[in-house]
């Protein structure tokens, strides 16, 4: 039989556009992320999450109505249902967070009482439940899982310090809030990575908005898109001092793997995120008595990006895992955590890209996601097979 040969796939639609959308665009020449045309760095500096979410949502900034009523059904709807927290208790204690957090998603949904409204108002209310509760999910996750009891969420606080409050049972102080808002702001959209065009994929086929964020929350569990910041963390806990950042390095380069938080699909230049993330970290380090993690990724910064460009001619960038690593550590956010709080905050623009793949009002109207797959086969000979019965073969 003639040996069958390798066919050559075009895989992961790099390069292909499958959409339009006005939610966010990436410029990975120009280091540009922009929310429905602000650019990130702006909403980082002046806004708080509850403003972005709206913008997201609703295609506005609000006014101070709108924000404030906004805030007022956030916290309506931040506590979670009983019997979810019956679950969560009857979980393994050792069960992987995005998992508890993915499967809360469908329950939730059965306590929505506009889970049957396909209509657009519906949706947007769908999307602020999800918004509000699944932080709620995920510090009840934390205290569960430590023998603890949940803690209720306040009323009075934002969404970024009402997640420290439920997770820690201290309120934070107004600067960490406030980062962690940032932090929220930042993480909140990024156009049409794997987990949104999961959502996107899956809105497609008219399904409700719990199903497409399950969906964009199992594509965000994957170690190629969520979890980067994570290994950022373990890296520098292995190198745990400044003097051995550059044989670390080296040695990585060395043996041709990479240095976790540098490098992105995107981005031409540094991620624009890691700027305003880096400072951040450095400041609540200091604060808390630990520098360390800080000052050894900005070494490890320095001596990457030389290193990488004497072996290699080009540059090469951090991205936004970089410094949120150092930053959510010295925030005492659980590091098995640190892929669901970003998910607690991408919720928000996979809400936003749901509302826009069901209820677009441009033509033609939004459609079902079915790409074409070429057929290579698995064995050599003719296109179809002639069955053997099991005693003949």
């Amino acid at each position: 039989m003639e040996e069958c040969k390798p066919v050559e796939m075009n895989t992961g639609l790099r390069g292909v556009t499958i959409a339009s959308t006005k939610v966010s665009d990436v410029r990975g020449a120009e280091g540009k992320l922009i929310y429905r045309g602000y650019l990130v760095q702006d909403l980082a500096k002046n806004a708080t999450f509850e403003e972005v979410i709206h913008l997201l949502l609703h295609e506005h900034l609000p006014n101070e109505t709108e924000l404030a009523g906004l805030k007022k059904v956030l916290a309506k709807e931040r506590a979670i249902p009983d019997r979810l927290v019956s679950i969560l208790k009857a979980s393994r204690q050792t069960a992987v967070p995005m998992d508890i957090l993915q499967a809360a998603v469908p329950l939730l949904a059965t306590c929505d009482p506009d889970l049957d409204d396909p209509s657009r108002p519906a949706s947007e209310r769908k999307a602020v439940r999800l918004i509000a509760k699944l932080p709620t999910v995920l510090a009840a996750w934390e205290r569960i899982r430590k023998g603890k009891e949940p803690i209720a969420p306040s009323a009075n606080l934002s969404q970024a310090a009402n997640f420290l409050y439920m997770l820690t049972g201290e309120r934070p102080d107004e600067e960490t809030a406030r980062f962690f808002d940032i932090c929220l702001i930042l993480h909140a959209e990024h156009s049409f990575n794997a987990s949104t065009f999961a959502a996107r994929e899956i809105a497609s086929t008219r399904a409700h908005m719990y199903a497409a964020v399950s969906g964009a929350i199992g594509s965000l569990s994957g170690e190629l898109h969520g979890g980067a910041n994570v290994r950022v963390m373990q890296m520098l806990k292995k190198i745990d001092s400044i003097d051995n950042v550059e044989t670390y390095v080296n040695n990585e380069f060395d043996a041709g793997r990479k240095v976790f938080g540098l490098g992105h699909a995107v981005y031409d230049t540094d991620d624009p995120r890691a700027f305003i993330l880096a400072p951040m970290s450095s400041k609540v380090g200091r604060r808390i008595g630990e520098p360390k993690w800080y000052d050894i990724s900005k070494k490890i910064e320095e001596v990457a990006k030389a290193s990488f460009k004497e072996r290699k001619g080009k540059d090469i960038y951090v991205n936004v895992d970089f410094y949120s690593a150092s930053l959510y550590h010295a925030m005492r956010i659980p590091m098995d955590f640190f892929t669901p709080v970003f998910a607690i905050s991408r919720v928000a623009g996979w809400c936003a890209h749901v509302l826009e793949e069901q209820f677009a009002e441009a033509a033609p109207k939004p459609m079902l996601y079915r790409p074409e797959s070429e057929y290579v086969g698995d064995y050599c000979g003719p296109d179809e097979c002639s069955f053997v019965p099991v005693d003949n073969r």
